[in-house]
């Protein structure tokens, strides 16, 4: 591919929810375009930018694809992005490297939860956005209604550029309300529409649509609203570029149409993009640090060479393979620039624009355009490379916290053994993953942002590295405490024959509030015991207090005061105190009314607000506490405090509850006591299971 100006490069990310056409979409712009020599379809899982192995199995996009085109005098970076919740990171994280998005709605369905989610993220970034409502030739789509439902939602300030000619299987136009101009488009032809005339039945809804369109653009400009008042209209060049600023200053929102299915439409959507969207110079502000305030900066061309890192996936044949923005001057292939978190000079041989899973090798990448390079040393998601260091670097997008772990085991010594190395490559692909071990309960956690993301991470560990594991719900990290005083005396005395064992402690132990762990005092006075024996005291308490005493949970928040003892001259040794401080921990136990302690999560629910009412009920089945509640639109936002125990299945019961339109997140708050009854068959169950390793 030739090398393009950075005011000819236009880099858009098709957002929306889940199997509203966004990669139909992609793939129709293509062929429309000539990249591709035939229409190709998610359902024969041969598109450009779903290539993942998964992403086709599954039929949905996992993860973004990139795809560059020309288009006219135009290059397209078209970023193809996941539409459902589980998967929106990714759409979040790759949105740092667009300029612009195209929000795609089902022409049936009209806006859903992640629409609005990824609205917000547009609205984070200060991105352009215009609306595509796609599928119109479906059976019950409707454009008028999605228009007043996107209204509804995100405000007047969403305005028709198009409007179609016909509805369901008879949609077969487009009416372009900028010009006043008809296309007709063949059902599944090349995508070239055809001019037309404007159907009689439709040309006063198009001159109401023109005559709204221009008094929208000429509301946010002196000088258009003036020539507005004068002549009652205005030329169209001048709603063009009426249109680009009020694109590029977020005041407007176009509203478009197509029918990918069918290729209808998206010529007249690419010469839009390429018209209306902003240039990167003229693009979004990026966020960076500059020894260490944070700044905005724009997109540069006369300033040194400097990339950011916006994604990076692992190829079977090609390695690591990085992708990148250009955020100013211009990147050479075979350049060699410095990673500032890693501090390491890399080459960047053989750059490249992304194609789906292939590369087009180009000789340069100028600002604001977007490269792909393979086998970078230590670049990973989210870093800034510069020509030089100079205290400058762009700041990384944050995945969200993972809403959910199961304990991951490998099935054979040979998985064990070539599970980490896998692993490690797919969590380069995805921040939001996150693996560690357990220090309470030993076992190694996989943490994703559902069941399904990690059923999926479970599949590529088979499908590319042949590691076979299972995932099962983590064991619940329970504690045990006091809620009393006790005073006892701890005493280890055995007579061996030789020297003989002796070891003698008084402790007081009472309870420390919540989150406290552990304090140990020596108020030891007079020599009752040795200083050099108290550690041996304090390590025993420790020992014992690690092995619990009403299920084998550990003991925390506590504190044990040691006020008094005694010691033989000969007997006494670091073992025998030891020991001494097990016993009088364990006497202590029984006497300062223990209890038990389970983790309680902050959960917090987006979802439709139709169904709030069921999801607050079901918290309260599961012991929950509702903290509050906020509405945005028409999602409602429920947070509440529940017990870990009782979200281990969260999220099949959210999914079908909700028809898979709520996500939700959760993190570690606080422990409490778990109540009497869930106590007693926990405490039961721990003391079965170790009966059970007893006799084995």
């Amino acid at each position: 591919m030739r090398v393009f100006d950075s005011s000819d490069v236009r880099n858009v990310a098709l957002v929306g929810h889940g199997h509203s056409g966004k990669t139909s979409l992609a793939s129709a712009m293509l062929f429309t375009a000539g990249a591709t020599d035939r229409h190709l379809k998610p359902d024969e899982g041969n598109t450009i930018t779903d290539f993942d192995e998964e992403a086709i199995a599954r039929k949905l996009t996992i993860s973004s694809g990139v795809a560059a085109f020309p288009w006219q005098k135009t290059k397209l970076n078209i970023i193809d992005t996941p539409g459902y919740n589980i998967f929106l990171n990714d759409t979040r994280s790759t949105m740092a490297a667009a300029d612009g998005v195209v929000v795609v709605l089902d022409g049936v369905a009209g806006v859903e939860v992640s629409t609005e989610k990824v609205w917000s993220f547009a609205a984070d970034f200060g991105l352009p956005a215009a609306f595509v409502v796609n599928k119109l030739d479906r059976e019950r789509a409707a454009f008028d209604r999605v228009v007043e439902n996107i209204h509804e939602r995100f405000g007047r300030s969403a305005i028709p550029v198009q409007m179609p000619v016909g509805a369901e299987k008879n949609f077969s136009g487009i009416i372009d309300l900028i010009r006043m101009q008809c296309w007709s488009y063949t059902p599944g032809g090349d995508g070239k529409g055809k001019e037309s005339e404007i159907p009689a039945a439709l040309k006063e809804a198009a001159t109401t649509g023109h005559e709204a369109l221009v008094e929208m653009v000429a509301e946010g400009n002196d000088e258009l609203m003036e020539e507005f008042f004068a002549t009652g209209t205005l030329p169209c060049e001048h709603i063009i570029s009426g249109l680009q600023q009020a694109v590029r200053e977020r005041r407007l929102f176009p509203v478009l149409c197509a029918a990918a299915a069918q290729n209808a439409g998206i010529d007249l959507l690419m010469s839009f993009l390429a018209e209306v969207f902003p240039a990167p110079l003229n693009g979004p502000e990026a966020t960076a640090i500059k020894n260490g305030q944070e700044i905005k900066k724009a997109i540069a061309a006369d300033e040194p060479p400097a990339a950011f890192v916006f994604k990076t996936t692992a190829d079977p044949f090609a390695g690591r393979v990085t992708y990148f923005k250009v955020m100013s001057g211009s990147v050479k292939d075979d350049a060699h620039l410095m990673n500032v978190r890693s501090n390491v000079n890399e080459r960047l041989a053989h750059i490249a624009t992304p194609f789906g899973k292939t590369m087009q090798p180009v000789p340069e990448l100028r600002a604001g355009d977007i490269g792909v390079v393979a086998k970078l040393k230590e670049t990973l998601t989210g870093d800034t490379l510069l020509e030089k260091a100079n205290g400058l670097s762009f700041r990384a997008v944050e995945a969200r916290e993972p809403s959910i772990a199961y304990a991951i085991s490998a099935k054979s010594r040979q998985d064990e053994d070539r599970l980490s190395t896998a692993l490690s490559k797919i969590l380069e692909e995805d921040p939001s993953l996150r693996f560690y071990r357990d220090p309470q309960t030993k076992e190694f956690l996989l943490a994703g942002n559902g069941q399904q993301h990690l059923e999926i991470v479970v599949s590529r560990l088979k499908r590319r590295s042949g590691v076979e594991v299972e995932l099962k719900a983590p064991k619940i990290p329970y504690r045990e405490t006091i809620r009393g005083t006790a005073s006892v005396q701890g005493r280890h005395k055995k007579q061996t024959g030789g020297h003989g064992q002796f070891g003698d402690c008084w402790i007081k132990l009472e309870p420390l509030p919540r989150g406290e762990k552990f304090q140990f005092v020596n108020d030891i006075f007079g020599g009752a015991i040795p200083r050099q024996f108290i550690p041996a005291v304090e390590k025993g308490i420790i020992e014992a207090a690690e092995q619990g005493f009403l299920a084998g949970y550990p003991v925390t928040d506590f504190k044990v005061t040691v006020y008094d003892g005694s010691y033989h001259d000969v007997d006494s040794s670091e073992m025998a105190f030891k020991l001494a401080g097990r016993k009088a921990f364990r006497a202590a136990m029984q006497q300062a009314k223990p209890g038990l302690l389970e983790p309680i999560m902050n959960v917090e629910v987006e979802t439709p607000a139709e169904f709030a009412g069921d999801l607050m009920s079901d918290f309260n089945g599961r012991r929950g506490r509702i903290s509050g509640m906020d509405l945005n639109g028409n999602l409602q936002s429920i947070r509440a405090q529940v017990p870990m125990a009782e979200m281990l299945n969260y999220q099949n019961d959210l999914t079908s509850k909700t028809q898979g339109r709520a996500s939700f997140h959760m993190e570690f708050d606080h422990y409490d006591y778990v109540p009497a009854p869930q106590a007693e068959k926990i405490i039961a169950a721990a003391k079965a299971h170790m009966h059970v390793e007893e006799e084995e």
